[in-house]
């Protein structure tokens, strides 16, 4: 089981064969509610949010929501990466949820990952 960073979908929506592929093959579909959230802040317009959330009902998404664990592990990413690699809050979350979750994350942004040693990554090169 896989757990979808926002950049994969992005990807797709910019006409990514491999990013399209890799969804498609998938059994299972994960993305965490950040992700959901990130894809609709950066949506142009309302027509854009209805191809999202059609996007990802039309494969099957399953969105994992934002545990109270989550966010306390998330929390303690930004205290510790923030200064030296750059973390994000919202990267933060994606990560914390793919380990309370227990899945690997798949990305194609592996520099603001790499340094959570418990987070299975796998990077997606397009």
């Amino acid at each position: 089981m896989t757990i979808f960073d926002t950049d994969i979908i992005i990807w797709i929506q910019r006409g990514n064969v491999k990013a399209a592929n890799l969804v498609e093959k998938a059994d299972e579909r994960y993305l965490s509610l950040q992700s959901y959230m990130e894809l609709l802040q950066c949506a142009h317009d309302k027509k854009q949010h209805i191809y999202i959330k059609d996007f990802l009902d039309e494969y099957s998404f399953v969105l994992l929501p934002i545990t109270e664990k989550i966010s306390h592990r998330a929390s303690i990413y930004v205290e510790e990466l923030s200064l030296s690699n750059g973390i994000r809050a919202g990267d933060a979350i994606i990560a914390a949820t793919a380990i309370e979750y227990n899945q690997e994350l798949m990305t194609s942004n592996n520099k603001h990952f790499k340094l959570i040693r418990e987070l299975k990554l796998k990077v997606f090169k397009p």
